[in-house]
């Protein structure tokens, strides 16, 4: 795969329209998105325990945690839910009961979705805006899903994606001694790939992966 390069100030206003165009699809399977970039005005603190997190970090990872924050409090209210601060438990957000939302970022640009209430969607996004070379793919697949390379349907960048997209959604809900992407196997399921844990195959997400900019967006649908 060629190198691309990554975003800049001016494609990222097409990026957001581009994901900006995804809200149906998010709709459709009970799910909210949001998205801000790290240069965002409103990325800022929303309380004590973010401040807090964020006044830790280097000044690229604290934009980025607080855009994060503020694209998942956009992706709740898209399911008609307010959201305050989201704090830290370890690297993982904690939300207020009754709210859950999966964070992505990349090259300046988060993104996150959230559920609807009363749905059961599993909750997984990520996106990748800097195309990986066809050299990382040992990084991501084992034997058994190599032919999906060689069909010529999917990418590095979008096996690699929706398996990062399928790992917050199935990893979620508990230790399964998984250690890494090359867990979980991937394999096509129409214009979607089934996911599912080497370890426990019952367990399974169906995950769309859509091209956005010079990289993809990954979303857990089922």
């Amino acid at each position: 795969m060629a190198a691309q390069p990554r975003p800049d100030a001016r494609t990222r206003p097409q990026l957001i329209a581009e994901l900006d165009r995804l809200r149906p699809l998010c709709a459709a399977a009970g799910l909210g998105i949001g998205v801000a970039l790290n240069t965002d005005p409103l990325a800022v603190a929303a309380g004590p325990a973010e401040e807090a997190a964020a006044a830790e970090m280097p000044t690229h990872r604290r934009r980025e945690f607080l855009a994060g924050r503020l694209a998942a409090r956009r992706a709740l209210r898209a399911v008609g839910l307010d959201c305050g601060q989201i704090p830290r438990a370890g690297r993982l957000p904690l939300f207020p009961p009754g709210r859950a939302a999966s964070i992505s970022h990349s090259a300046g640009v988060a993104v996150a979705v959230a559920r609807a209430p009363g749905r059961d969607t599993p909750l997984g996004c990520d996106v990748e805006l800097r195309p990986l070379p066809e050299g990382a793919a040992r990084l991501v697949l084992r034997a058994d899903e190599e032919a999906l390379l060689r069909a010529g349907a999917w990418s590095v960048t979008a096996l690699f994606s929706a398996k990062e997209a399928a790992w917050k959604a199935l990893l979620g809900s508990g230790g399964t001694g998984a250690r890494g992407l090359r867990d979980l196997r991937a394999e096509s399921c129409g214009d979607a790939l089934r996911v599912a844990l080497r370890t426990a195959p019952n367990r399974t997400v169906h995950v769309r992966v859509i091209p956005v900019g010079p990289g993809v967006f990954s979303c857990v649908l089922k």
